[in-house]
């Protein structure tokens, strides 16, 4: 698939110790396996099954996904952020590509 997408929404500041959220969609299909085409054959199974968030190279948030996660999935989870740094996020799909996208966040006394 190459019209996949992902998007994210990080606040560009924030103050030491402050909990941030953190937002995610990935433009996806999610074929579930389970639908047929025109001939009736099966549509092959094509979804993002997992995603991953490191906050400077720690994990922070990571989740399996399965064939029912609607098409475009939205991800939104909470961070307590102590330092500047960069989130890098990676939504993983069953053919083996991984999707990435990266945002720093400023963080002040």
């Amino acid at each position: 698939m190459t019209d996949v997408k992902p998007r994210i929404k990080v606040p560009k500041t924030a103050k030491k110790g402050e909990i941030v959220e953190i937002k995610t969609l990935v433009s996806h299909v999610m074929e579930s396996g389970q639908r047929k085409d025109a001939q009736g054959n099966p549509i092959p199974r094509k979804i993002i099954n997992r995603f991953t968030c490191e906050y400077n190279g720690k994990p922070v948030c990571e989740m399996v996904l399965h064939p029912a996660i609607s098409a475009n999935p939205y991800i939104s989870f909470f961070l307590k952020v102590e330092e500047s740094g960069t989130l890098a996020m990676a939504w993983h799909d069953d053919d083996g590509s991984v999707y990435k996208a990266e945002s720093k966040i400023d963080v002040t006394a």
